[in-house]
């Protein structure tokens, strides 16, 4: 169970590797292309991998059963609302909004991927310590195929980071480093979250819905804005698609 959580890390790490094959910044219609890639991806691991398990674990609720998976959603969308606003970042279209906190481009840059990335550690976690304490609607395949789809579209994200800043002048060695470490707190999350898990296993239904919330605002705030905004918008849309459908074929066909 530890490799697991330790995947989409990996997949971080593989896209700010990109950095040694491109030599300045990732065109307009590549950025479309992963942004919406990496918004399907999202998207489908949000539905088929947490909220119809939190919704299965609420059903002795009957009619009710929606008000957990409700609350849980909507704190984790105010809980990445609050980060958002707090913590100083660049959003990912790469305007100058934020820019006030005086913080470099760079830390800024690094600082909003590494936004991102927390929601889906603790969707990691959060799925491994369900199957580790034995919840029967959560099996191994199904945390394997969640933390696979993170680290496929985290690979973008990874991109996304390291490739920018070497065109501002930042040495290959270094950009990938930095965007090496906006992955760190994905396993740093799901450790801290299957540490608690004792704890936290009857509020289950809440803790998926949230990790769902979170990720879902990730998608609304930035993504989909980045990939429909000026031309070559359906290139992300089509990307979105793919995205979607192979998480969901991911999913159900390993959980």
């Amino acid at each position: 169970m530890w490799q697991v959580i330790l995947i989409p890390f990996l997949g971080t790490s593989l896209g700010a590797a990109c950095v040694f094959f491109f030599k300045n910044m990732i065109g307009e219609r590549m950025q479309k292309a992963l942004s919406g890639f990496a918004s399907g991806v999202m998207v489908a691991a949000s539905f088929f991998s947490l909220l119809l398990p939190a919704l299965n674990q609420a059903e002795d609720m009957g009619k009710l059963s929606f008000i957990p998976v409700t609350i849980g959603f909507l704190i984790g969308m105010l809980f990445l609302l609050i980060l958002d606003v707090v913590i100083p970042h660049i959003h990912l279209d790469n305007s100058e909004e934020g820019m006030e906190s005086g913080l470099k481009r760079t830390t800024k840059l690094v600082l909003a991927v590494t936004l991102h990335n927390i929601p889906e550690g603790m969707a990691v976690g959060i799925v491994c310590a369900g199957w580790m304490y034995g919840d029967e609607k959560i099996s191994f395949m199904g945390a394997l195929a969640l933390a696979l789809g993170i680290a496929i579209q985290n690979f973008p994200e990874g991109a996304i980071v390291s490739v920018p800043l070497l065109a501002e002048g930042v040495p290959k060695g270094r950009t990938f480093l930095y965007g090496m470490l906006s992955g760190i707190v994905e396993p740093i999350g799901a450790i801290l979250v299957i540490v608690s898990a004792g704890v936290l296993v009857p509020l289950m239904p809440y803790l998926l819905s949230f990790a769902a919330g979170a990720m879902i605002y990730v998608v609304v705030e930035e993504l989909i804005p980045e990939m429909a905004e000026g031309k070559h918008s359906n290139i992300g849309t089509i990307c979105f698609a793919a995205g979607f459908v192979m998480m969901m074929a991911l999913d159900v066909g390993l959980g």
